[in-house]
């Protein structure tokens, strides 16, 4: 129900009921104007996108800690949401009282105190989806996320590291007992967490292969806990006899017996993780003579950059570095891959150059001569 009425000071009160029989009212100086409010409300609720004003006063924090909760992700995919979420500046304000410049602020001041572009837009894709999840909640009608564009990401090959033989080679040499870690994430493309969560049963040291079944996740060893790979990750690599060798020698060095064993372990007995598996790693890189830049994760890096100098194709590649899609395998690294200028130069330079040999070969038949009758 909803109607117009003007008060005794000449202001008119437009009102109205919603679905749970709730008023909800406005003043204004003209008429129109509040038949005007009364016709969008109306039309909000035949297109069945009325918003009940009130919904948005939900504070930021509250309604997202809720969303959270409802979603059935990983807890590794929860930290990186909960990160997100609790990075902007409107944490207890209403959800509805956001605006498109208060986002855009925002990654502008992500990216400004040196966050690199695929941490922003990682952070940006969650709090659209908060706001999404908002407005099919109809909490909100509209999101203010709809504009806004994460900041442009380096060129890849402008961006990521790859070791050199002798980089690599100094690498191994300088590398101690956290030798067998590195060569998993050399040799396998394990991440740091799957290397982490490597069990002995996962080793198949006679067909020499490795099962990817678990990761660590966590940055302290308070907070490092196995879980399952990240979506599409779970695969098995097949790896060198070297490899396998490797490993069975660390097995035997360490007495691993039980296939639940965890294949590697700090001195200490505890888990690898973000921290101290990056402290071993900060150790063997100046050791090693590498610049700053380059992280454990780079030998992931090398071990793909080597499948596409061997001529593996995108399918193969994605399927060893347990990528969700081979779209994500080719936004990583088609830079590495040959050009479509290389492979038509290379093929049209095979067909000429058996062209010509075939031109250039000397008459292996010559004419007979006629007789005359």
């Amino acid at each position: 129900m909803a109607s117009i009425k003007q008060r005794p000071d000449g202001v008119w009160r437009a009102r109205y009921r919603d679905a749970d029989d709730h008023e909800h009212s406005r003043h204004f100086k003209l008429k129109r104007d509040a038949q005007r409010w009364l016709d969008e409300v109306t039309a909000s609720v035949v297109v069945g996108r009325y918003v009940d004003p009130r919904a948005g006063d939900a504070l930021w924090d509250d309604w997202t800690a809720a969303w959270v909760a409802r979603q059935a992700w990983a807890p590794g995919t929860v930290q990186a949401a909960e990160t997100a979420l609790h990075s902007v500046p409107w944490r207890r304000r209403g959800i509805g009282r956001v605006k498109p410049s208060d986002v855009q602020a925002w990654v502008a001041g992500e990216t400004k105190r040196g966050l690199a572009p695929s941490t922003v837009r990682t952070r940006l894709n969650y709090v659209q989806m908060a706001f999404r999840a908002a407005v099919l909640d109809k909490v909100i009608p509209e999101s203010p996320t709809t504009s806004i564009k994460p900041p442009r990401p380096r060129r890849a090959d402008a961006a990521m590291d790859i070791l050199t033989l002798e980089q690599t080679a100094a690498v191994l040499a300088t590398a101690g007992r956290f030798r067998p870690f590195v060569e998993v994430c050399l040799f396998a493309g394990l991440r740091l967490g799957e290397a982490a969560g490597l069990q002995l049963g996962d080793v198949n040291f006679l067909g020499r292969s490795i099962d990817v079944r678990r990761q660590v996740q966590g940055s302290s060893i308070a907070s490092a806990t196995l879980a399952m790979p990240k979506y599409g990750s779970e695969r098995t690599i097949y790896v060198p006899g070297d490899l396998t060798a490797a490993l069975s020698a660390h097995v035997a060095a360490s007495r691993l017996a039980a296939p639940d064993a965890q294949l590697f372990r700090t001195p200490h007995g505890d888990l690898y993780q973000r921290n101290n598996a990056g402290e071993e790693w900060r150790g063997i890189r100046a050791r090693a003579g590498l610049p700053a830049g380059v992280t454990l994760h780079t030998l992931r890096h090398t071990f793909a950059s080597n499948l596409i100098a061997s001529g593996c194709d995108v399918v193969t590649v994605q399927r060893a570095l347990g990528h969700a899609q081979p779209s994500i395998t080719l936004n990583t690294y088609a830079h590495l891959w040959p050009s479509a200028e290389d492979r038509t130069r290379a093929a049209t330079a095979d067909l000429m150059a058996s062209i010509r040999a075939l031109a250039d070969s000397p008459r292996t038949e010559t004419k007979k001569p006629q007789v005359s009758g």
